[in-house]
């Protein structure tokens, strides 16, 4: 997969190796090792029992979403769990009592799984595909059917069972059951689920204010989040564009709340005021206070220190008051502050995605792609870093992660905000992004914001026209030329804009000709052709250049010598035999050291983006002038180069995921330990658990989140090794001739 090229860097270099061997599946001792299983295509271990094989029907997907969602967001114990429990129900015709299933049943931690000690159920039902392309979500006062399923359930557990649970994967109603003795019990719809150690089942939901709220896992908050842009979409007749600004004024405003409250600035006002944020009150009245209270938040959150030039006076909360108390219901038990970074900024993707249609050469760069460039960029606490195309802002937040994971363990940066790891100041003062899109300017900025709580330093400007420039945006970040000046930032990342069809022509242009730093033959703004001895020769000024070309010379001459640029470029450019892309990979060789060259899957930007373009990740570090003066006098430097070839992403063509295999054609399954948390009787105690898993086929896959079995190194892997082993020979850590 990967191979370091030792020799004089060349235009047209490239290297293509066979993987190298399979790596074989690394075990527990043996009296620890369940037995391995084949799986075939359909098959799935089960979550809740740990070693059972099931058949992964659309049912069974659908339950072990949910139980994975039950340890994760309540913190209850899987060996709690049991699928499809038989219970008996009353006959509504009289005679004998009808039996049903719970699709998953929980019980008391520890006990044994016997009716009597069933705390909770959960009824999954697969929607009809009939009914997947349109569907409006509805409240719980259209789902009586459903929510009185669960009721009859719960009351043939017995007294002792005080929650209920029915999803289809879209829709998801909670059930919370009062005990009063010496009259009928009562059932009343929720918003979500206490933890384990929260449940009062005498007293439901007696708990104190806020108390309910927990940090929220990736899997629930997508699935809040979807079901509000589906509310919005269905039954309010919103675009994709308002239903996401709307969302993010809400998810800001509930951020800023949380941080006031934790400031101890008073209670909460995302919510309604009777200290019960779970439950759902379908009241007009209540709907017209709650929904009044979220937009003075909003207001409030505008004004802060930290949303200084994010909003103005035509961002407001115009949803319907029904609207927003249903948002409110969706995210009041998620504690966002208390969420790790990584699902925050994930569930804001795909939130934005469908807003951003490419039309403009745009696309979302792919997490693993971003994290392979900060990786090998490694950016320290002290240097600066620029997208200049930073679009929603993935290498904003990438360089934010991987600068809290150097500062302490993984698991600190899993459960704290990333504004408590002392990285409020370096986004104020080092972290700086702009886009020629002021939507996504915008949204790149608020998300650095909710992340940290920083003023984000997001600017909406021509960045190939910078320092000059008449945008909004330009003047702003001016005033940051010490930072972000030319020959002045440390480490540049960015995935421009591709495509002949938005080139750029124009007085924008000259300045690629002049040359901004001592470039003496600067290329990318003239067509070249070749002398009959294959010499390049340079002809007219272009009228009109891709703006990824550009793009090239702009990072060279952005950044400071010894500066690491990180770029993701069309293949075209790093490959084509004509004059014009070679007299650019020209410049690049004759500006800066080749560090890493990544050639990236097909499938990179085919899934989520739909495009299918062939790309490269590459990594570039300026020259100072004192190499560039020693290899005047000794000629072309002789270094080891790092190329590589990823085969695999993760997944296919469509999206679905990949696996290695064995030469057998049977799936690889390893042991994997599982480290999580547990609630019961008021105690939260770490659990480890053994299962066993299937290896993802991921090239990217980040070292962290690599797991044992995979084939080779992975790119990230190799790449340090690489480094470890030829860092002597690199010409930046030569020491420069006086």
């Amino acid at each position: 997969m990967t191979h370091p090229s030792h020799g004089p860097a060349t235009p047209a270099s490239s290297a293509r190796t066979p993987p190298g061997p399979a790596a074989g599946p690394t075990h527990l001792p043996a009296r620890q090792s369940p037995a391995l299983h084949e799986l075939g295509e359909d098959q799935v271990f089960d979550y809740i029992g740990g070693t059972a094989v099931v058949r992964l029907t659309e049912p069974e997907s659908l339950r072990q979403q949910i139980a994975r969602a039950l340890a994760e967001q309540y913190g209850i114990d899987p060996r709690d769990m049991a699928a499809d429990y038989p219970l008996l129900i009353a006959n509504p015709a009289g005679g004998r009592p009808l039996r049903r299933r719970a699709g998953i049943a929980v019980f008391e931690h520890g006990r044994p799984h016997e009716q009597e000690y069933i705390r909770r159920v959960v009824v999954t039902a697969v929607r009809p595909r009939k009914s997947r392309s349109a569907f409006k979500i509805r409240p719980h006062a259209q789902a009586a059917e459903h929510t009185g399923d669960v009721a009859q359930l719960m009351e043939a557990a017995g007294p002792a069972c005080s929650c209920g649970m029915w999803t289809d994967g879209e829709d998801l109603y909670f059930i919370g059951r009062s005990l009063r003795p010496g009259s009928q019990d009562v059932f009343q719809p929720l918003t979500s689920w206490p933890r384990a150690d929260a449940i009062a089942p005498s007293s439901f939901p007696a708990a104190a204010p806020g108390s309910m709220a927990s940090p929220a896992t990736e899997t629930m908050l997508r699935l809040a989040v979807r079901r509000c842009r589906t509310f919005l979409h269905a039954n309010e007749g919103h675009s994709n564009d308002v239903a996401y600004w709307q969302l993010l004024y809400v998810l800001f405003a509930k951020l800023h709340d949380e941080r006031q409250v934790r400031g101890g600035k008073g209670p909460t006002r995302f919510g309604p005021d009777n200290g019960r944020p779970a439950m759902v009150s379908p009241d007009p009245v209540e709907a017209s206070t709650v929904a009044a209270r979220l937009r003075d938040l909003f207001e409030d959150a505008k004004q802060g220190p930290a949303s200084h030039g994010l909003f103005g006076q035509d961002d407001q909360l115009v949803l319907s008051d029904r609207a927003l108390a249903f948002v409110i219901g969706e995210l009041a038990s998620y504690d966002l502050h208390g969420t790790s970074p990584d699902t925050l900024w994930s569930v804001h993707q795909e939130l934005f995605g469908d807003p951003l249609h490419g039309d403009r050469g745009q696309y979302f760069t792919p997490p693993s792609v971003v994290r392979l460039l900060v990786e090998i960029t490694d950016p320290s606490p002290d240097e600066t870093v620029l997208d200049p195309c930073c679009g929603t802002g993935g290498f904003l937040h990438e360089t934010l992660a991987h600068l809290a994971r150097n500062q302490g363990p993984r698991r600190a940066y899993e459960s704290s905000r990333l504004a408590g790891l002392s990285l409020r100041k370096y986004t104020e003062t080092r972290l700086f992004g702009a886009d020629l899109d002021s939507a996504l300017t915008r949204a790149a900025g608020i998300g650095v914001t909710m992340l940290t709580g920083s003023r984000a330093n997001t600017f909406h400007m021509d960045s190939l026209a910078f320092p000059s420039g008449t945008l909004p945006g330009a003047g702003a970040a001016r005033s940051h030329l010490e930072r972000i000046g030319p020959g002045t930032v440390d480490v540049l990342l960015t995935n421009p804009p591709f495509g002949t069809d938005i080139a750029v022509t124009g007085p924008i242009l000259e300045p690629f000709r002049t040359g901004t730093s001592p470039t003496s033959v600067p290329s990318v703004a003239f067509s070249w052709s070749r002398e009959k001895d294959g010499t390049l020769k340079r002809g007219t000024p272009a009228s009109s250049v891709a703006p990824e070309r550009l793009f090239v010379q702009k990072a060279i001459e952005w950044v400071r010598p010894g500066g690491r640029i990180g770029l993701v470029l069309p293949n075209g450019l790093l490959s084509n035999p004509g004059p014009d892309d070679e007299a650019l990979r020209r410049y690049i060789l004759d500006e800066c050291w080749l560090m890493a060259s990544v050639e990236l899957p097909a499938e990179t930007f085919l899934v989520g983006a739909g495009v299918n373009v062939l790309t490269s990740a590459l990594v570039l570090r300026r020259k100072t002038e004192g190499e560039k003066h020693r290899e005047q006098r000794h000629g072309p430097a002789d270094y080891p180069v790092f190329m590589a070839v990823a085969e695999r992403i993760g997944h296919d063509r469509r999206g679905n995921p990949l696996y290695v295999r064995e030469a057998s054609g049977e799936h690889r399954q390893v042991e994997h330990e599982e480290r999580d948390e547990i609630s019961a009787d008021g105690v939260t105690s770490p659990r480890r658990t053994l299962r066993h898993v299937l290896v993802p086929e991921d090239d990217l896959a980040s070292p962290r989140g690599r797991r044992q079995g995979s084939d080779g190194q992975g790119v990230i892997n190799a790449y340090r090794a690489f480094v470890d082993r030829y860092a002597d020979e690199f010409p930046w850590t030569t020491r420069e001739e006086a």
